[in-house]
């Protein structure tokens, strides 16, 4: 299937992103264009998916912006790698936990090439890793299907600032952290981006 890869240097703004992937959902949906992955950057930003709790916003000076993603709230930023899609389902069988697993698989399986031993948890959406005993969230995925196309994506932390999570409950999880690759295992990761596009591509093709 034909899929187009689309990567931005420079940090994009949040809603202009949303904007372009429902405008590419539609474009999908006419036949006029194909399938999407978009590797990116946002500058400091806290969203709310459709599930969230205005008191898992634990510091009221923030700003938070909703959208229509699932999940609750997450925090974007400087230093984490995004990764956008829209994917036409109707393709790949209307299976939408299938294409949740895919998300997860291309994950684990992409920061395994960097060592780092990470895995799904069927009770909390998103990638975890054990680190020094305790289990923490290295990477979040929200998800929204719409005309039997999904968008949105998932985020890495790879370097940013884990103190901005102490402003909420991050993904409406308190019993469990947040960290960043950096903080795991202090290495190169300027090829993570072309390894999840790799990845991606290629579980998506299966």
């Amino acid at each position: 299937m034909n899929i187009e890869i689309k990567k931005s240097i420079k940090p994009i703004n949040y809603e202009d992103a949303i904007r372009l992937l429902e405008e590419r959902l539609l474009e999908i949906n006419s036949d006029q264009k194909s399938d999407l992955i978009w590797i990116l950057e946002h500058q400091e930003i806290y969203t709310a998916g459709t599930s969230y709790k205005e008191e898992e916003i634990l510091n009221k000076d923030i700003k938070v912006i909703k959208t229509n993603r699932g999940g609750k709230i997450t925090y974007h930023g400087p230093g984490q790698l995004i990764c956008y899609f829209v994917v036409d389902l109707k393709k790949r069988n209307r299976d939408i936990r299938k294409f949740i697993t895919l998300i997860e698989k291309t994950i684990i399986e992409s920061l395994s090439k960097f060592n780092i031993k990470a895995f799904g948890d069927p009770k909390n959406i998103g990638i975890w890793t054990d680190y020094k005993g305790e289990i923490n969230k290295v990477a979040a995925i929200g998800v929204r299907v719409s005309k039997w196309i999904a968008y949105h994506g998932f985020s890495i932390n790879i370097s940013n600032d884990l103190s901005k999570y102490k402003n909420i409950v991050p993904c409406g999880i308190k019993d469990k952290g947040v960290i960043n690759l950096k903080e795991i295992q202090d290495q190169d990761y300027k090829s993570l981006d072309k390894v999840i596009i790799d990845t991606f591509s290629k579980n998506l093709e299966i």
